[in-house]
């Protein structure tokens, strides 16, 4: 199994940047596909964005430009990098993980493992 423990969350004004961690264990990312997922009060859970075992990247269009996903093999964690940030990125954001190489495409049931959730709060 897979274990992943998100970390960074926080509260920052609009505008602010904050970088998320998710630390992986049980299997190397290069044999996976990381997400992040969000999900604010009252919504369903949406995807963020993705980086495949082969480097290969999706952006949702809401954090097209702001965020940024990147992965440090050696420490089996993945990143994501908020800049911009809006009140509307407040959400508890999710990390997530599911075999393959290049699954960048694979729709939220797909992923086989899930993080606790970190909470991203951003003030007007």
């Amino acid at each position: 199994q897979v274990q992943l423990v998100e970390s960074g969350g926080g509260s920052v004004q609009a505008g602010g940047s904050l970088r998320l961690s998710c630390a992986a264990s049980g299997r190397p990312l290069s044999t996976m596909t990381m997400a992040w997922f969000r999900q604010a009060p009252g919504k369903e859970r949406e995807f963020v964005t993705a980086i495949s075992g082969r480097g290969f990247t999706r952006y949702a269009d809401s954090v097209k430009g702001r965020f940024t996903i990147s992965r440090d093999n050696a420490k089996n964690t993945v990143y994501v990098e908020m800049n911009t940030l809006k009140p509307e990125d407040t959400a508890v954001y999710y990390c997530a993980a599911r075999p393959g190489y290049d699954s960048i495409w694979a729709r939220r049931s797909e992923y086989d493992s899930w993080g606790q959730g970190t909470q991203v709060t951003v003030s007007s």
